[in-house]
């Protein structure tokens, strides 16, 4: 651990010098402030860890070597001061180590679809919708449509909104996946049980400058949107189809009426797509095994469970589940949030960690 922190000093040392050269290079100025002071913190931390081994050693060396019976006995009650210090900063500084994930300032992209169960997914579906903002209000983050799709009865096709504020992704990324409901729908006479489901995804949103999309890559079309009839009809066409050749993904937009605000919706949506592509990929590479956020909506798929009946909510990844069903769909997520976020982070530091398991 010694010498990854030797690294880290002496390219923060480096940071510093380029920082003094940089002259009116403003942008470059504040890249190379903000990374030198992502380390700031580690190199703190290394220069007491490097202090408390040092008096380690000159304890251990009395307690070896004093003849002196009563300064050989101070040595030694130094020694059970210093050691438990070292052990907690070891377990703070490895937990410094481990990669962070570049995407988590940043905001979110989060598309709702209903699964299996028809009236019902599309029910779920906007409930779900509803736990989420409600839970981005409690944070005093702002969400924004981007597009959707309703069925008659309240519920939701699909939805694609976005919420801002600061550490959004490093709190929802988790959320990613087949969601389980099981209650008695309001249509159902005989009072059965249903289970129905709904696949969220979690983007990062991106700028143009994380990641470009050749203008030749992109097939546009432009027709007019969907409405509820009579004045409600777009006689323009305003509604956007974005398709990214390479891949094969397709994103439409046609909430907003002008085609400029459908077109910058559509492609905010295609590059943290596309990102979240590259993203995977890359870790793929690292952890030889790609992680698929969102699987096919099959009910014997799921990652959380909504059990109406019981009050009950259980996520099956961390296996803790709360009673307070009522509260969950108010917003109230954040216990799965912090247990989701521990076991990654316990997940990444055994990676990182020799002999771990």
């Amino acid at each position: 651990m010694l010498s990854k922190l030797a690294g880290i000093e002496k390219h923060y040392e480096e940071l510093g010098q380029q920082l003094m050269k940089v002259g009116d290079d403003y942008k470059l100025a504040a890249n190379i402030g903000r990374e030198r002071s992502e380390m700031e913190t580690i190199v703190q931390k290394a220069e007491i860890y490097r202090s408390l081994l040092s008096q380690i050693e000159d304890a251990r060396s009395m307690v070896d070597n004093e003849t002196d019976e009563e300064l050989r006995s101070l040595a030694e009650m130094e020694l059970e001061e210093l050691e438990p210090q070292v052990e907690l900063l070891e377990v703070e500084i490895k937990s410094l180590l481990v990669p962070k994930d570049p995407r988590d300032g940043k905001n979110v992209i989060m598309e709702i679809r209903a699964g299996t169960g028809g009236d019902e997914a599309a029910l779920f579906a906007a409930d779900l919708y509803r736990m989420y903002t409600r839970y981005a209000e409690n944070q005093n983050w702002k969400t924004e449509i981007l597009s959707q799709s309703n069925i008659g009865i309240g519920g939701l096709k699909e939805i694609t909104f976005l919420i801002k504020g600061a550490g959004v992704y490093s709190q929802l990324k988790f959320e990613s996946g087949v969601h389980r409901v099981q209650r008695v729908p309001s249509t159902e006479s005989q009072g059965r049980i249903h289970t129905s489901t709904a696949t969220i995804a979690v983007l990062a949103e991106v700028a143009d400058v994380d990641i470009q999309i050749p203008t030749s890559d992109l097939r546009i079309d432009v027709y007019k949107s969907a409405g509820a009839g009579g004045q409600s009809v777009q006689k323009n066409s305003t509604a956007i189809r974005i398709t990214h050749l390479p891949s094969g993904l397709v994103v439409a937009c046609q909430d907003e009426r002008s085609q400029l605000q459908n077109k910058l919706r559509a492609m905010a949506i295609l590059r943290a797509r596309l990102y979240e592509i590259a993203e995977e990929e890359r870790r793929a590479k690292i952890d030889d095994a790609r992680r698929l956020q969102v699987g096919k909506g099959e009910r014997s798929e799921k990652i959380r469970t909504y059990n109406y009946p019981q009050s009950r909510v259980t996520d099956h990844r961390v296996n803790i589940s709360s009673y307070n069903l009522a509260a969950v769909m108010e917003g109230d997520i954040k216990e799965f949030i912090e247990e989701l976020t521990t076991q990654d982070e316990a997940d990444r530091l055994a990676a990182i960690t020799p002999g771990s398991k």
